[in-house]
């Protein structure tokens, strides 16, 4: 079990329960993945340092969690599917 940091960007324009869908989704994933989620942080609306797909704020959402070396690329797939995802950073501690 390696320990892991995963940073993403949900797309602001889309609304709040949708965004609290969106982290339970993910936290539920590395769960059902094998793992174990120690905190999530949500940082809130940001500027972005530059425009993606058109935006210019985006919500972050900070995730510390312990999973298997395969995880990381199944959570990462999900997340390129998602169309309300702008961008995630997913790093081993």
């Amino acid at each position: 079990m390696n320990d892991y940091q995963l940073l993403y960007i949900i797309d602001n324009d889309i609304g709040e329960e949708e965004k609290a869908a969106l982290v339970d989704r993910f936290s539920d994933l590395i769960v059902s993945l094998g793992g174990s989620v120690s905190s999530v942080d949500k940082w809130g609306a940001r500027k972005l340092a530059y425009p993606i797909q058109n935006k210019t704020d985006g919500y972050y959402v900070l995730v510390k969690f312990t999973a298997d070396a395969n995880a990381p690329a199944e959570i990462n797939r999900q997340m390129k599917i998602s169309d309300s995802i702008l961008r995630q950073l997913i790093t081993r501690i």
